[in-house]
């Protein structure tokens, strides 16, 4: 049954509520302001004054390690050898070369990150491609066609001392802008409604790691937060441990509670005596004398052990090479060594390349159908252009492109492009070439033969004069 409008909001509000919670968790993890977990609340009570929590960020390290690999460089269509000028200016128009990280690090982070194609009324040419929050946007995909079928973003705007709800409606052929009343949701006036006549829904979801059940992806967080918890509970054990037993702990037998005032004559509380360093224990009516003495400052290298095992858990599953949490060896490792550790990260970096690529290419599929053209073979072979994920030396890199570039196996603009040149760098390295050309035509025809060959290496010895 085809619902209204406002029965497409409702249920996607409804659907983006329910998921709320669980991303906004994945987000608290990430920025380090997850609750701490795994202490009992009467302890987190009795210390919170005293102890703050350490809190370990190895979900932002999993994160931003892979996030560092996924750098767009162009788009080019399939029969193309060269990347297409009029793509990349629209992804430069729309700041898309640093906007786009903030879109893969959010989709790695809560599963999945939007971009949104709308039209421009200031240029055509270049329509308006924004990067969304899950945290805002939701879009809910046809389970035969595993296309979004409906889309909508809220956001709360402050109005004098109220918060107004604001939502936009995306569905194939028009754009609906709403606002909440005081019962239920109402057209803004403010906004026409836009009928676009696009034939699909103008939102693009980048998922992480889909699946054919998981259509919205699934955090790159979830194996590690686990153990992130343990390691903050273990690091802050640690610092209460060294608050309270790295220096020598004294005890007093047959002194009372009632004895520890401080200098106003309030009772001292138990904990600010065992901040204090001095535990106290009342001996038997009978007994006389007070005794005192010291226990052994405690070892705090069970803590360490734990944490370095923990490291090592986080390393396996997030793909990390292990010196990428601090652990080091009295030999530095190879350069073999080195690229040899990190082939699992270069791989998912890969995969995410492949995945997040045939996003950026559907979004600009779209634009072409925001500007009212018609989508071809030739950009339905569109390809995403991406930087090497690896982290070869760059004699490394030097060396093996020249000399597949001197075996003919691939051009000059290729082995430009497996060096890391960008595309605005290979355009003026052409352009230098074809001026350097042209000058040396311009000497061949002037009589100037050794511009066929190059000039002539400066000689160190004064020719000898002739004989005769």
């Amino acid at each position: 049954m085809a619902r209204t409008d406002l029965e497409w909001l409702k249920h996607l509000i409804a659907c983006h509520d329910k998921d709320l919670p669980e991303l906004r968790k994945w987000d608290a993890y990430y920025e380090g302001e997850q609750p701490l977990a795994y202490m009992a609340p009467e302890l987190i009570q009795e210390l919170d004054e005293r102890i703050q929590q350490v809190v370990i960020e190895w979900p932002r390290l999993v994160v931003d390690s892979l996030e560092e690999r996924l750098d767009v460089e162009g788009f080019r269509y399939g029969k193309q050898a060269d990347a297409d000028d009029e793509l990349w200016r629209i992804w430069q128009a729309n700041d898309l070369d640093e906007r786009s990280q903030q879109a893969h690090v959010d989709a790695l982070v809560m599963g999945r990150s939007y971009v949104i194609v709308g039209s421009n009324e200031d240029d055509k040419r270049t329509p308006i491609v924004t990067v969304e929050s899950p945290l805002e946007v939701y879009a809910e995909h046809d389970p035969r066609t595993r296309q979004v079928v409906a889309a909508v973003k809220r956001w709360t705007e402050q109005d004098g001392d109220k918060q107004v709800e604001h939502a936009t409606l995306y569905l194939p052929e028009a754009t609906s802008w709403w606002v909440k009343g005081e019962d239920t949701w109402e057209e803004d006036a403010a906004y026409p409604r836009d009928e676009h006549g696009v034939d699909e829904v103008p939102v693009v979801p980048i998922v992480n790691r889909p699946r054919t059940q998981r259509p919205n992806g699934v955090s790159e967080l979830k194996p590690i937060v686990p153990l992130s918890d343990a390691a903050c509970k273990m690091a802050t054990d640690m610092m209460v441990s060294g608050e309270f037993h790295a220096a020598p702990r004294r005890y007093a037998i047959g002194v009372d509670d009632d004895d520890f005032r401080d200098e106003n004559g309030n009772k001292v509380s138990a904990l600010k005596r065992i901040i204090g360093r001095i535990w106290a224990i009342p001996k038997h009516k009978q007994e006389d004398g007070v005794e005192i003495g010291q226990f052994a400052e405690a070892d705090l290298k069970n803590f360490h052990e734990t944490l370095r095992l923990l490291a090592m858990l986080v390393a396996s599953l997030g793909g990390l090479p292990s010196r990428f949490l601090g652990h080091a060896t009295d030999n530095p490792a190879s350069a073999d060594a080195i690229r040899s550790d990190e082939t699992r990260l270069i791989k998912r970096a890969e995969r995410r390349q492949r995945s997040f690529g045939g996003s950026w290419e559907r979004v600009k599929r779209l634009v072409f159908k925001v500007r009212g053209e018609q989508v071809g073979d030739d950009i339905q072979s569109l390809e995403t252009l991406w930087r090497d994920a690896s982290t070869p030396t760059i004699a490394q890199k030097a060396d093996a492109a020249v000399k597949l570039h001197t075996a003919k196996i691939i051009p000059l603009r290729q082995t430009r492009e497996d060096l890391g040149y960008t595309q605005v760098q290979i355009e003026r390295m052409e352009a230098e070439d074809e001026k350097a050309a042209e000058d040396a035509f311009a000497r061949v025809m002037a009589g100037d033969l050794a511009a066929l060959t190059g000039p002539k290496p400066p000689r160190d010895e004064p020719e000898p004069e002739p004989v005769g």
